[in-house]
């Protein structure tokens, strides 16, 4: 147990660099491993079932990120929360927390679950779904919603892992499930004849395993954080805190939900079903370098968060300062491969000539600010792990709410009336905009309140 409680108090003394790579990396790999899962589905769904399944896939996007509103809700509340207690040396507290985002996981699994399955149909409709194209949807979302306790409790108990300074085990557990998923997929969507549902069958299964291996790990007894008698009950102030911290990326999900749909509404008006199916290529490998990103942010989170609750601000302004330049490496190398080799990148999803050349189309619009994203999404974060919910959920909002939603709503319009390339550039146009314009309001929130940050680092210098 003390060598335990040692490990995480290297957060608050060991230098920043090596943290960084220490808690960033295994992260970094457990999410490029999470967005490979994700296109592993997507090629062999593309290949194997045909390009109308890619777009079935696509309309599922609003209702998986709906599913992720809730999880992370209480995975990243919970963590940020974690990390801060740890910090502050309060090991009971963090210890609830551990009970409450158990008990909370499958509470709010359970009942968007099956909510979800009641309503599947109108809502895959609303989203944008057709006769030719609702059938995928409903395979593949009937079983993930069948599973979605199991995928909430394993995001959130990876999440704790990692914030209670485990971070490996985290990156293992998504190895595990990654490597299952990727041997099951074949064997179900051509072995079996099973299809899409395929796909979500092996999904689930593969989380099944983590799970079960996430769960004997944090029954040791010798953990700092492990399960025991008298942790699970809900405790009001635990679950406020999560949710107050948590209510960024909640709401980030939530609001990427409402956008989804109005894009997918917006490609289906202007483009047809695969144009769909093309944003949901594009989705795919924008998701890649975005998960790497969300990797850095995650080895980032424990750091920012334990030194902000130990009061060691340079220590804070450091680990910013290397995820920023870490992930601005990561979205440019992103945008070169968009730009540079988009249609050899989009023939791993399909053979279908058309669906190729819508893909590379948009992938060309929607990379071409990449370069800039990786900083917006390290300052949203940054704030989250300090516990800052109210910038954070600005920031967060900011891209989807304030600048994507008009964009939606005014620029397919005007594309179709006053260009020769029609509505679907404008939804294509959109994106990158509001990349540009919510980056420029991150940047002066940021150094607003760096400003603060080193003035506290001055003043706890000179009263050392």
């Amino acid at each position: 147990m003390t060598e335990i409680r040692s490990a995480a108090a290297a957060l608050g003394t060991e230098r920043i660099r090596k943290l960084l790579v220490q808690y960033a990396v295994p992260a970094v790999v457990a999410m490029t491993a999470a967005s490979l899962y994700n296109m592993v589905d997507s090629i062999f769904i593309g290949h194997g079932v045909g390009p109308l399944a890619i777009s079935g896939l696509a309309l599922t996007f609003p209702l998986m990120n709906l599913a992720a509103a809730f999880g992370s809700l209480v995975g990243v509340g919970a963590a940020s929360l974690i990390s801060m207690r740890l910090g502050q040396r309060d090991y009971a507290t963090a210890q609830n927390v551990l009970g409450n985002v158990l008990t909370l996981n499958v509470i709010i699994g359970i009942v968007f679950g099956a909510v979800a399955l009641v309503f599947l149909d109108p809502v895959l409709y609303f989203f944008g779904a057709s006769a030719d194209t609702i059938g995928y949807a409903r395979e593949y979302m009937t079983v993930i919603l069948a599973g979605n306790v199991v995928t909430h409790m394993y995001l959130g108990l990876n999440a704790v892992l990692r914030a209670s300074g485990h971070p490996n085990k985290s990156m293992y557990a998504t190895i595990i499930t990654v490597a299952i998923n990727t041997a099951l997929d074949p064997l179900f969507i051509y072995g079996f004849g099973w299809g899409i549902r395929g796909a979500a069958v092996a999904t689930i299964l593969a989380q099944i395993v983590s799970l079960l291996w996430q769960l004997r790990i944090l029954s040791d007894r010798r953990e700092l954080l492990h399960f025991r008698r008298g942790i699970y009950r809900l405790r009001r102030r635990i679950v406020r805190d999560v949710v107050a911290i948590g209510m960024s990326p909640f709401l980030m999900n939530l609001a990427a939900c409402f956008i989804v749909i109005l894009i997918n509404k917006g490609l289906k008006q202007y483009g047809g079903d695969l144009m769909i199916g093309a944003y949901g290529i594009v989705n795919r490998l924008a998701f890649f370098f975005v998960m790497i990103v969300m990797g850095i942010n995650q080895g980032m989170q424990p750091i920012a968060g334990y030194n902000f609750g130990a009061r060691q601000y340079d220590r804070v302004l450091r680990v910013l300062r290397l995820a920023t330049m870490g992930a601005t490496c990561v979205m440019t190398l992103g945008f070169l491969c968009g730009e540079l080799f988009p249609s050899l990148i989009v023939r791993l999803f399909t053979a279908d000539e058309e669906l190729i050349r819508l893909s590379v189309e948009g992938m060309r619009l929607v990379f071409v600010f990449f370069p800039i994203i990786g900083f917006q999404m390290v300052a949203t974060n940054f704030f989250m792990s300090i516990g800052m919910a109210s910038k954070a959920i600005f920031l967060s909002l900011s891209r989807q709410l304030l600048f994507l939603l008009p964009g939606l709503l005014v620029l397919p319009g005007l594309f179709e009336r006053c260009t020769p390339w029609g509505g679907g550039w404008g939804v294509w146009c959109a994106m990158p905009l509001s990349d540009l314009l919510a980056s420029v309001v991150t940047f002066a929130m940021l150094t607003h309140q760096l400003r603060k940050f080193r003035a506290l680092a001055a003043e706890r210098a000179a009263n050392a």
